[in-house]
């Protein structure tokens, strides 16, 4: 055992054999090889990784169609309208009260739409054009159609998913819904024509109805019109004076028709979904009473 001799003021060494006290060496140890790589396996996750970012990809852009371009149309939806009611508190010199739609540009509002099955809240501002821009605004107008409450084919397109969806439930509409349209001057009430399965034994069944009055089944040209239908994204003449033919109608025969368009399916543009009303009624306003609204307006479900 060894001792500890002091040298000086308290400091020392040791001495003596410390014998097998003292540490033997450690042996080296070899790091482990790295193992190598199976390049399946690699693959499998870099496939996996790229299919998490591409998910991830698609879910951006489901919320950027669905959620913020509804954001987005709602707020130019309200500036339209309230252009609109700025519009058409402006005093006019017409005596008559009629309405006039000379010279509307692509995406002016002109007239406000309806749906009472849908709700007291739903109402939108209908625009000029057809236009990728006009639908972001709202429900659009076939320039070449009629206008509101003019015989022939008063038609208007819109959107089913995001960019307001205007027409998300249009296929909900049933024979003789009502669809209202105002204007400056007027109240537009069309109503929904019956569907294709409802056509035989129309008047002794469903065309009795106090809320289905001036709606039947067409004959004439329009024999062939009816309450929906689903047609291909190329059929424009689903919006032609007398939908879906080429025929020019007598002055006897005109009708009065309203035809709407989306997209179908749900988010796909491979069809289009038609809905096809004919005008029953028509409300004009009185300047007296500028906050009357027509009984069709309450007819919410």
């Amino acid at each position: 055992m060894g001792t500890v001799e002091h040298i000086g003021h308290g400091a020392g060494r040791i001495s003596g054999d410390l014998g097998h006290l003292i540490p033997s060496p450690r042996p080296r140890v070899r790091p482990p090889a790295p193992p190598q790589k199976d390049p399946v396996r690699t693959a499998v996750r870099t496939f996996g990784e790229v299919l998490i970012t591409l998910g991830m990809v698609v879910l951006l852009f489901v919320v950027y169609e669905v959620y913020w371009t509804d954001v987005v149309s709602a707020g130019k939806q309200r500036d339209a309208t309230s252009a609109l009611d700025d519009n058409w508190k402006a005093k006019t010199d017409d005596p008559e009260r009629q309405d006039h739609f000379q010279g509307l540009g692509e995406g002016d509002g002109f007239a406000k739409m309806y749906i009472p099955a849908f709700g007291a809240d739903f109402h939108f501002t209908i625009v000029e054009g057809t236009t990728a821009e006009s639908l972001e605004i709202g429900p659009g107008h076939y320039t070449h159609t009629a206008y509101p409450g003019e015989v022939g084919n008063f038609s208007v397109a819109g959107h089913r998913v995001g960019k307001g969806a205007p027409f998300n439930d249009i296929n909900l509409i049933s024979s003789c819904d009502a669809i209202v349209v105002e204007t400056r001057n007027n109240w537009f009430v069309y109503r929904a024509l019956p569907q294709e399965e409802e056509k035989p034994g129309w008047a002794e069944g469903k065309g009795r109805e106090a809320r289905c009055k001036g709606v039947s089944v067409l004959g004439g040209p329009y024999q062939d019109v009816v309450g929906q239908q689903v047609v291909l994204p190329t059929n424009g003449s689903v919006v032609a004076p007398v939908p879906g033919s080429d025929t020019v109608p007598s002055a006897g025969e005109q009708v009065a028709l309203m035809t709407l368009t989306t997209c179908h399916p749900r988010f796909s543009d491979k069809e289009r979904l038609i809905v096809h009303s004919v005008l029953v009624k028509q409300w004009q306003k009185d300047p007296a009473k500028p906050d009357w609204t027509p009984p069709e307006l309450k007819e919410t479900v």
